[in-house]
């Protein structure tokens, strides 16, 4: 049950950690070369470790919503399989091992790093509190795009690391905003807040505009770096139209069947809830989908 606390099963989470890591890291490197290998490595495992210390953090928080929701009541702590205390001893044993691992860095990067804990520790508590949880999602697990960047030069470049940065957080809102839309009726009844509910009808025209956002900060990110032509070749911007055709906000009218949730286009930032598993793709438009059924 633990690695099912960590999510262990569904190593996608970690990989929306990793990736902003990457990106950064990719960025900061010199002409020709190639990034630091072993920061990569640390940021791989780093990124394990603080999704499932977020995940645990998350379930401690939610375990008695989640018995509410038909999608989370099956989680270990709400299902009853690890308890309360259980989780927090395992909850302290990732914040140990993921230290040791912020401990092979400067201390700049350390500092910035561990600082990222407090927003993990928020981040369950936003869908009590504001309609934008997903926007605060993606401002918690885009972090990397800053400490990428900050290992391998000590230091911040704000032109290249606030758009990389912002630009993932807007394609989370995309995302996450999608997946929520499953769960409108039981947070409702949960009394829980999320942009699927915020936005309601008009949820194609804000995450075309989060889109948007989205691509233009990938471009400002890659020429505040200096490479020519910024990042186009990475930007896919049909995937940013492909999202008016989403069938939303009635998702189960979907054309990929009611428990399919979009996670990537080819070249693009994205990803999905640490909770899905990545099952294919499909073709559509010129743009190529991987996809997620959610259990």
């Amino acid at each position: 049950p633990f690695a099912k606390l960590a999510r262990l099963d569904a190593p996608i989470g970690a990989h929306l950690l990793m990736w902003p890591c990457f990106w950064s890291a990719a960025l900061a490197a010199d002409a020709g070369a190639a990034p630091d290998l072993k920061h990569l490595a640390l940021f791989a495992v780093g990124s394990v470790l603080l999704r499932g210390a977020g995940c645990t953090v998350n379930d401690l928080w939610d375990r008695d919503i989640d018995k509410k929701v038909a999608r989370t009541r099956t989680r270990p702590i709400a299902s009853g399989a690890v308890s309360p205390l259980a989780a927090s001893a395992f909850l302290g044993a990732q914040l140990v091992a993921g230290l040791g691992v912020l401990l092979q860095f400067d201390d700049f990067t350390r500092a910035l790093g561990a600082s990222s804990l407090v927003m993990v520790g928020a981040y369950p508590l936003m869908k009590r509190v504001t309609n934008w949880p997903q926007a605060f999602l993606g401002l918690t697990i885009n972090w990397g795009a800053l400490v990428g960047w900050a290992a391998a030069k000590g230091s911040l470049e704000p032109t290249v690391v606030l758009p990389l940065y912002l630009s993932g957080a807007a394609w989370t809102v995309v995302y996450d905003t999608v997946y929520a839309h499953q769960d409108k009726k039981d947070d409702v009844a949960a009394g829980v807040r999320s942009t699927a509910l915020h936005f309601g009808e008009d949820t194609k025209e804000y995450l075309g505009a989060f889109g948007g956002l989205a691509v233009a900060g990938l471009v400002g990110a890659g020429v505040g770096a200096g490479v020519r032509g910024g990042v186009d070749g990475c930007v896919d911007v049909a995937s940013v139209a492909r999202l008016f055709s989403l069938p939303v906000p009635s998702p189960p009218d979907s054309e990929f069947g009611s428990r399919d949730v979009f996670v990537e286009a080819e070249g693009s930032p994205t990803g999905i809830d640490p909770d899905d598993h990545v099952t294919g793709h499909r073709r559509h438009r010129g743009a190529s989908w991987k996809y997620a059924r959610v259990r």
